[in-house]
């Protein structure tokens, strides 16, 4: 399937701000189940200083803005076709070593929730057990907007029973590592059925299963990503794979606006701001 993206950011100030750095992991690459074509990321109100590859093998873009700007506007945007894997990406590659995705981070650091819920999953083998922890989660956790925030722990969502797709990636992630398994953190984009467009980007957690390599489990929607889905980067957490993280010096107040249009390529697009 080819899928058109279109991914716009406002970042509005009260005054204008002493200085901002921000990183964007925009910028989704050709790899196992995706090919891009003709991806662009447009930014205005700000200077990109630099793009390189991070240490997980993300695309970043290192972007500065100066004090005399209120306003920031970032667009990407472009076309990719994917295929369905059934979840599976395949095999470990890039430079970060597997045993690093073991480690825990402040947002992944499993309680007595968390290891309670790994310890209740059963299964035959591996991919049987995080097939069925996939389904604890999203029975775990009711999907609800507004009710966690960027850095609700995983313990924390499953605590409250409510949160959005981080909170199952987190909880996934904080599971599979309780149990031994290398588990990661992905951001990007879903083709959702009847709604093209949106207010936030999406999210899942891969696990590595010996002898098949990464797979992904959406715990969110309960099912392994297909070709609805599509990769931008992945990471330990969410304060790795952000689609744009960074800094603000200043006291300006900050204002944020963002509007997603994923569509199958060639339907007619409309831009629709939140």
């Amino acid at each position: 399937m080819r899928l058109k993206i279109n991914h716009t950011s406002v970042y509005t100030y009260d005054e204008p701000v002493q200085y901002s750095l921000q990183r964007l992991r925009l910028t989704p690459k050709t790899q196992p189940g995706q090919t891009v074509h003709d991806w662009r990321t447009t930014v205005h109100g700000a200077h990109v200083e630099v793009g390189y590859a991070d240490h997980f093998g993300n695309h970043v873009d290192l972007v500065s803005m100066n004090a005399d700007q209120t306003t920031i506007r970032i667009v990407a945007e472009g076309e990719v076709d994917t295929e369905d894997r059934a979840g599976v990406f395949g095999p470990h590659q890039g430079f970060v070593p597997l045993w690093l995705y073991l480690r825990e981070t402040p947002l992944t650091r499993p309680g007595r929730l968390v290891r309670e819920l790994a310890r209740a999953t059963d299964g035959e083998n591996e991919l049987a057990r995080m097939h069925a922890m996939m389904g604890l989660i999203h029975e775990a956790i009711d999907y609800k907007a507004g009710e966690t925030a960027a850095d609700t722990t995983a313990e924390r969502a499953l605590e409250k029973g409510s949160g959005v797709c981080q909170d199952h990636a987190h909880v996934m992630i904080a599971a599979a590592r309780v149990l031994g398994l290398p588990a990661r953190y992905v951001s990007g984009y879903l083709l959702m059925d009847g709604q093209a467009d949106q207010t936030a980007s999406h999210a899942w957690a891969d696990v590595h299963i010996q002898g098949i390599g990464w797979i992904g489990f959406d715990a969110a929607n309960d099912i392994c990503p297909d070709d609805r889905y599509v990769r931008l980067a992945t990471g330990l957490c969410y304060s790795d794979a952000a689609p744009v993280s960074g800094l603000v010096l200043g006291r300006a107040a900050e204002t944020m606006s963002v509007s997603i249009r994923v569509e199958p390529a060639g339907q007619s697009q409309s831009q629709s701001q939140s």
